[in-house]
């Protein structure tokens, strides 16, 4: 009778943490491809269909995988056709790459490293990258974060993405996948020729930021918080005491502290008439407010309204900003742009110009927090 949950304790830690070392990322998840074209850029591939002989793929070999009804329609450089429910193309040797390309689209085309499986689910062709869990890092800190950016940078986004990574690792598990390559995940647009980038990876391999009671921390970042990081529950209505307001002089001056936006008065008074505001006939409104430090909402005498609606609703850079009015029209002058929450990029960008390190760099944005080892970290189900 003891030994059942122990079991059961093993096989969660198997769900949620990877033992290999890898990650499965489905890709193109968002475009939804009827077809694409495979291609070996390095190294050799087995192209396995588990009902048949497995067929090798050399450098330079074009595959093409295209949707038919529920199937998967395949067709080689020997002419070779046939259709299949589903497929692995396994990597032969060490350090293999292998390019997907969009038919329908020459531009939009990715390289990925390790296995690629393929299936069809209800007429939707699913590709799945199972690929070595550090140069997936440095694939999502090249998207997320850019090139040409000093190492310590680097590093610190390479931990904030590995935290993130372990954090959610169960999130996708039940569609047989832990990430998918969009932002609901984590951006990530393939393997990376970014040596800097690469390096940092391996720099930092295995560190993720804990909170003093060993948990992955939520690893938020966003472009510029206008000089004011914002608390976890005015973005997502739930507090974390790792993630706190932090007044951030360095990213002050960067590309994206301050925007502008102007709005007819007429456009603003109908946007808010209807999510509820009731100014009266003959009651004159002002409708300035000034946000000098980040607050919830925006307030008109009795009504209120979420400042995070309105940045949905109107598409703007985000949430830190203050209303005037000036004749027919209001102004909204802001600061900053994303959520607010976490590492400011580009204030994080100018603190390591400046020679702080990476880890200076992530205790600045997430104050008490533990780098270390995943290994020291508690395995908890996922936060949101």
């Amino acid at each position: 009778m003891t030994e059942r949950p122990c079991i059961i304790i093993l096989l969660l830690f198997a769900l949620i943490l990877p033992a290999s070392g890898q990650v499965r990322v489905r890709v193109f998840a968002r475009q939804n491809p009827s077809s694409v074209v495979f291609s070996v850029t390095r190294g050799k591939y087995e192209l396995d269909v588990f009902d048949g002989k497995p067929v090798q793929v050399a450098e330079g070999d074009p595959v093409i995988l295209a949707r038919y009804q529920n199937k998967i329609a395949v067709k080689t450089l020997q002419e070779r056709s046939f259709l299949c429910d589903s497929l692995i193309v396994k990597e032969l040797t060490d350090d293999c790459a292998f390019m997907l390309r969009l038919n329908d689209n020459t531009q939009l085309r990715r390289t990925y490293s390790g296995d690629l499986l393929v299936h069809s689910d209800l007429g939707i062709m699913v590709f799945i990258n199972i690929c070595d869990i550090e140069k997936y890092i440095a694939g999502v800190v090249r998207t997320e974060g850019g090139a040409g950016r000093n190492s310590e940078y680097l590093k610190s986004q390479a931990v904030l993405a590995r935290t993130f990574l372990y954090k959610h690792f169960s999130r996708h598990l039940i569609d047989n996948y832990n990430m998918c390559d969009g932002t609901h995940c984590q951006a990530f647009n393939g393997i990376t020729t970014d040596q800097a980038v690469n390096k940092a990876a391996l720099e930092t391999k295995g560190l993720v930021a804990l909170d003093p009671d060993s948990n992955l921390i939520i690893s938020a970042f966003h472009s510029n918080c206008g000089g004011e990081t914002s608390t976890a529950d005015n973005v997502w209505l739930s507090n974390h005491s790792h993630v706190r307001k932090v007044i951030d002089p360095y990213c002050l001056h960067s590309p994206n502290a301050t925007w502008r936006k102007t709005i007819p008065l007429a456009e603003w008074t109908a946007y808010l008439k209807k999510n509820g505001f009731n100014p009266g006939k003959n009651e004159k409104v002002s409708y300035s407010f000034s946000q000098l430090t980040r607050q919830n909402d925006y307030v008109i005498g009795s009504f209120s309204i979420p400042f995070s609606r309105i940045r949905n609703d109107l598409k703007l850079k985000s949430t830190f900003f203050s209303v005037q009015q000036e004749e027919n029209n209001i102004i909204l002058k802001g600061r900053g742009y994303g959520h607010g929450v976490g590492l400011c990029q580009e204030g994080a960008m100018v603190m390591a110009s400046r020679g702080f390190k990476f880890r200076e760099i992530i205790g600045f944005y997430y104050p008490d927090v533990i780098i270390t080892d995943i290994r020291y970290a508690k395995v908890v189900k996922n936060d949101f």
